[in-house]
């Protein structure tokens, strides 16, 4: 039986590792690399003496007093973001698989943690590519809270899950006309969907303000949820499987390279302080770490592979427990459909140089959360992996909020400055505007899951069963062809 101890993790923080007690040894290895994008210890002994035998690719591993610790599960996850938790939960719950979650750092700490925690469709686009997705997933999200309603507990107090609805709002005449024909788009697909005038919009959402010839497209049954509190949720369940051998948890431990046996398969992955070896498939989640990552681990690999996700910076502006005016739904401005989907040149993207002025965009976007906090955001900024917080950015997420809402007008940041808090997250942005989802090419047991930008938890179910559907060898439930890294690696 597994030694299993944990403490509740409500806030994402706590570092819990399980061990399986499933282990063998070594056989043979891959040059170990640092991993670009993560701060890394010092090399271990283990890493030292495969240095010089970098030439040969492959060589027999001797194993030292100061060797890491080995274990063995079926599925090594890498990411233990909201993608790659949902893959190990997805597995879990759907084969007798063992799985095992390696991180560098804690859940939450990247672009899971920061986000607003919104499941809307009102902004998406019926047909488009990432469309079949986007639905299944969050057809699944709606069965996962009804699934959690019928243990007999409070999807809102497990997920904070609210069937808030949403509203995608302009305030010109052209912008009427987008948003009448969005509408119309949205009814065509199947959902229930409406226009609301400037009046209509007075009565459900009293503080917004959009002039006369403003309108909102309007979701009723659009939701939000509270990552952290999903993620921790999530982790509970995933651990569940620990007392069978089923699932570890291996955080604080950056990926610092991978075992390859001679004919190609990848056998194991090496973290700073353990050796994993994987059964069946390596899952790579690592958000916008993932092209470094898959860079430094197959630098040496005969095989051309090129992840091309960026890191897009965001921000976003929590006022905690705010009451100068109550939001009945979330709100998002019809621009940042633009901003989302604005890109940028690979010359500019792969310079190095900060185009801060040519990158940023700010949309209005506005949630009260469940604790009765208001969030609002958002930002884009191609900077790099900075995460360090930009006053000038948020000046302008709290002016341009002002423009929709005019009662902020009477308060101040610097009135404000003991009840509020940024966050600041690096979403994995790809330049087709699609995740990665899929075996790399000539790794047959490697997967990746990677490039999902602003729409992690949006798309995280439908994700995971998809995954957990090519490991399994099952029928995929929806297309999963735009996702094929053919069509994003070169």
């Amino acid at each position: 039986m597994a030694s299993l101890s944990l403490s509740p993790n409500p806030d994402c923080r706590i570092n819990a590792t399980i061990f399986s007690p499933r282990m063998q040894l070594p056989r043979r290895v891959v040059v170990v690399s640092g991993v670009s994008g993560i701060h890394l210890p010092a090399k271990s002994s283990l890493s030292a003496s495969l240095e010089k035998n970098r030439k040969n690719k492959v060589a027999v591993v001797r194993m030292s007093s100061m060797s890491p610790a080995l274990h063995s599960y079926d599925v090594v996850v890498v990411g233990a973001g909201i993608i790659g938790l949902s893959i190990a939960r997805q597995l879990l719950i759907g084969s007798e698989l063992s799985v095992a979650v390696v991180d560098a750092a804690v859940p939450c700490s990247g672009a899971t943690g920061a986000g607003q925690g919104y499941i809307w469709m009102v902004h998406k686009v019926p047909g488009s590519e990432k469309w079949e997705l986007a639905m299944r997933s969050r057809e699944l999200w709606e069965k996962f809270a009804e699934d959690i309603k019928h243990q007999g507990m409070d999807p809102q107090e497990v997920l904070g899950w609210r069937k808030t609805g949403s509203l995608l709002v302009g305030k010109t005449s052209q912008d009427m006309a987008a948003l009448k024909g969005k509408v119309d788009q949205l009814s065509k697909a199947g959902l229930k969907a409406e226009l609301l005038s400037s009046i209509d919009l007075m009565e459900v959402e009293p503080a917004l303000v959009i002039g006369e010839e403003g309108c909102a497209a309007f979701l009723p049954d659009d939701y939000q949820l509270d990552a952290r509190r999903s993620v921790a949720y999530i982790e509970k369940e995933n651990r569940k499987y620990a007392i069978e051998g089923r699932y570890g948890e291996y955080y604080n431990q950056p990926v610092t390279g991978w075992l390859r046996s001679g004919d190609g398969k990848i056998e194991a992955v090496q973290t700073s302080k353990n050796l994993l070896y994987s059964k069946k498939a390596i899952i790579i989640a690592t958000g916008c770490w993932t092209g470094s990552l898959m860079q430094d681990l197959t630098r040496d690999l005969d095989i051309e592979l090129h992840v091309p996700v960026k890191p897009r910076k965001g921000h976003l502006l929590v006022i905690e427990n705010f009451n100068s005016f109550k939001m009945n739904h979330g709100l998002m401005e019809v621009g940042y459909i633009g901003h989302q989907d604005a890109t940028l040149q690979p010359s500019n993207l792969d310079s190095g140089v900060d185009h801060h002025s040519e990158t940023s965009s700010i949309s209005m976007t506005a949630t009260m959360d469940s604790l009765g906090n208001l969030v609002l955001g958002s930002s884009r900024q191609f900077v790099g992996f900075s995460t360090e917080i930009d006053k000038h950015i948020i000046n302008r997420i709290w002016e341009r909020a002002r423009e929709f809402f005019p009662s902020l007008r009477e308060l101040s940041l610097t009135e404000l400055e003991k009840s509020r808090e940024v966050r600041v997250g690096l979403r994995p942005f790809m330049p087709d505007g699609k995740p990665m989802i899929g075996p790399v090419p000539g790794l047959s047991n490697v997967f990746l899951a990677a490039g999902h930008e602003g729409e992690g938890l949006t798309l995280a179910l439908g994700t995971a069963e998809m995954v957990a559907d090519m490991v399994l060898c099952n029928p995929s439930k929806v297309d999963k062809a735009p996702y094929a890294l053919h069509g994003h690696c070169s």
